[in-house]
């Protein structure tokens, strides 16, 4: 079996990393010069700065990554127990992690603490409700502003009143089937489970997926983007500039739209379908300053007069030389994401001044025109999308978002291969 591998984002590069393990012959194609797709880590006057995902979390699919590569001593530890903020009412609340901040956080007032104790009483998600219908019926009305939307949204830069539930809450369903989200809160602390700490690397996020290119070089072939995908008897091919390569099963990581051209000769129902998702355009801003502030960062209330959506205190995470990443844009203001950079520097530094009390400098400015997945009413397209046998869509608008969620898919699909190959081979013996 041969698997042809669009893109060398991370999930393409741990796809072609773990089938080399398993003995399946596998070769990724990527259109730009990097590998890495998403995951993009410069340095700017020595500072490392982070122009996709600002850490990632060390799970177990990850830590065997870090062995495989010998990135071990690249690794950066952020400690689990640091704060997380919500700006709301002119200042900064830390967000409760555990029983005792929540009865102590001043994120909801004492009726607030007793109306979200009622989660378990209220019954699951359902299809037909946004997500912002379901977590004001789960926690009330108080705690979903001060606490979910900022944060839930954040993780989208989308507004969870526009986010079908169908599809924005697939998570959130599985985290149900213990019968209440507050209950699996409080079990995981009382049986002692640790969070999974934030991790990093000395050269940025970037260093993982480059680690992983330079050990499957031979099946990783960068500046060749994939011009068009065909049929070819039982399976497939690939048809590049320097030539065409057949495969028996296609694997498209690529975004919606890359993923959609690709598809319109074989799959055309798909490909329209898949036009018409839309991504929420982001900026990334990044700020130095002597600013010394201790936890993860702080997302912004939706209703306080700010532009800025969140900001990560890299500095406080990985000892980051005074690095902070502000995010403008997401889907309550895209048009923002198309002003000039020295006027989202500004933004960003005053609005950082403002809320941290400290000076800033920006240092450089991101945009992203299609950032991440909106899971907003578009994405109903998604019921339209299928796929022919042997073509599978690996990405994080089919699947859940997240570096770890990337990884454990691809790791998922290469042993899915390896056990289609092996089935297969009694079969071809057979025939010989």
């Amino acid at each position: 079996m041969t698997v042809g591998i669009v893109g060398a984002g991370i999930t393409g590069l741990a796809l072609a990393h773990y089938c080399r393990e398993r003995g399946v012959d596998a070769v990724a194609f990527e259109a730009s010069a990097e590998p890495g797709g998403v995951i993009r880590s410069t340095r700017v006057d020595g500072r490392v700065l982070e122009h996709g995902p600002q850490r990632t979390r060390l799970t177990p699919e990850i830590e065997g990554l870090v062995a495989d590569c010998d990135l071990d001593d690249a690794l950066l530890t952020a400690d689990t127990d640091l704060p997380l903020y919500v700006y709301a009412d002119g200042r900064l609340r830390r967000v409760p992690f555990s029983p005792r901040a929540f009865l102590s956080t001043d994120l909801l007032s004492a009726r607030g603490k007793l109306r979200m104790l009622a989660e378990p009483l209220t019954d699951g998600a359902r299809d037909d409700e946004t997500a912002a219908d379901y977590f004001v019926r789960k926690f009330g009305r108080e705690a979903y502003h001060n606490l979910v939307e900022p944060l839930f949204g954040g993780i989208y830069g989308s507004d969870p009143a526009e986010m079908p539930g169908k599809y924005a809450l697939r998570t959130i369903r599985k985290m149900e089937r213990s019968g209440s989200l507050v209950r699996a809160a409080v079990n995981r602390r009382l049986e002692g489970k640790e969070r999974q700490p934030p991790v990093s690397f000395v050269e940025g996020m970037a260093q993982l997926p480059r680690a992983l290119y330079e050990r499957n070089a031979d099946r990783v072939e960068l500046e060749t983007p994939v011009e068009r995908v065909s049929a070819d008897g039982s399976g497939y091919r690939l048809d590049t500039a320097d030539g065409s390569r057949r495969v028996e099963r296609v694997v498209l990581t690529t975004r919606s739209d890359v993923a959609a051209g690709l598809l319109a000769d074989v799959d055309p129902g798909s490909a329209r379908a898949l036009r018409r998702l839309y991504y929420n355009p982001l900026a990334y801003v990044h700020l130095v300053s002597d600013a010394e502030p201790d936890g993860y960062g702080y997302q912004v209330r939706h209703d306080e007069p700010l532009h800025t959506l969140g900001v990560t205190w890299n500095a406080s995470l990985f000892d980051r030389d005074g690095v902070y990443t502000c995010f403008l844009g997401g889907m309550e203001n895209p048009g923002l994401v198309d002003r000039p950079a020295d006027e989202l520097g500004r933004i960003a530094r005053e609005e950082f001044e403002a809320v941290l009390g400290a000076s800033a400098e920006v240092v450089n400015v991101t945009r992203h025109p299609r950032g991440i997945p909106a899971y907003d009413g578009s994405w109903t397209a998604m019921e339209d999308v299928d796929t022919p046998e042997g073509i599978t869509l690996a990405t994080n608008y089919t699947g859940r978002m997240g570096v770890p969620a990337r990884i454990r898919e691809a790791k998922r699909l290469a042993e899915s291969f390896a056990a289609d190959r092996d089935a297969a081979e009694p079969v071809a013996h057979r025939s010989d």
